[in-house]
């Protein structure tokens, strides 16, 4: 009985010095699934850090763009406008180019190209440039536009004989462009071919 109750106290003992282990077994269970519970946290934040970075980039280049969209619509605000007035424009030039018939239309065109200048120059503060080709210029089909072509032997081929409209530039972008009477290559006339006679019978 005595044994008994020493092995018991042993025992005791044993279980009060660390744990049993049914208990080490549970613990080690649980740390194994804290490892795990942690690399996976650990996998998660490299992966919601990678796609911070995406978004991140994503908005940055979304910023860029939209900055790059609003400097674009700014820089060409007043297309809409300059379309509306080159009729008007075109207008002042058929009166200024047209030879006065006399001294009180001269005065009248005097002050009509003081006005013109006014205007254009406040354009040109807005980034409008004029396409104005001159008669004997080489054509630039980048900014001009044959209206019409003459044949004309003793012109080189594209030369500009006559400019009916100018043309105008936004910044580096084309409105509208200048019309213009070009010297065209003569064509060539076609010598048909002779008939053979057919001998009478």
């Amino acid at each position: 009985m005595k044994d008994k109750e020493d092995k018991k106290k042993e025992k005791l003992s044993d279980e009060e010095k660390g744990v049993s282990k049914k208990e080490y077994e549970k613990l080690r269970e649980e740390l194994e699934a804290t490892k795990k519970d942690l690399e996976k946290a650990l996998s998660d934040s490299a992966s919601w850090k990678n796609e911070y970075y995406k978004a991140y980039a994503d908005t940055q280049n979304l910023r860029k763009s939209l900055e790059e969209d609003a400097r674009v619509a700014n820089r060409y605000r007043a297309i809409g406008f300059l379309e509306n007035l080159i009729p008007a424009l075109n207008a002042f030039h058929l009166a200024l180019d047209t030879p006065a018939p006399s001294k009180e239309a001269q005065n009248y065109q005097i002050g009509f190209t003081y006005i013109y200048n006014q205007l254009f120059q406040a354009l040109e503060g807005e980034g409008v440039h004029e396409i104005a080709p001159k008669v004997g210029d080489k054509f630039d089909m980048a900014c001009m536009h044959a209206v019409e072509t003459i044949e004309d032997e003793t012109k080189e081929e594209g030369t500009i004989t006559k400019v009916l409209a100018k043309g105008y530039k936004l910044h580096d972008r084309l409105i509208t462009a200048a019309m213009v009477q070009v010297v065209a290559k003569k064509k060539e006339e076609k010598q048909e071919p002779q008939k053979d006679e057919v001998p009478e019978a």
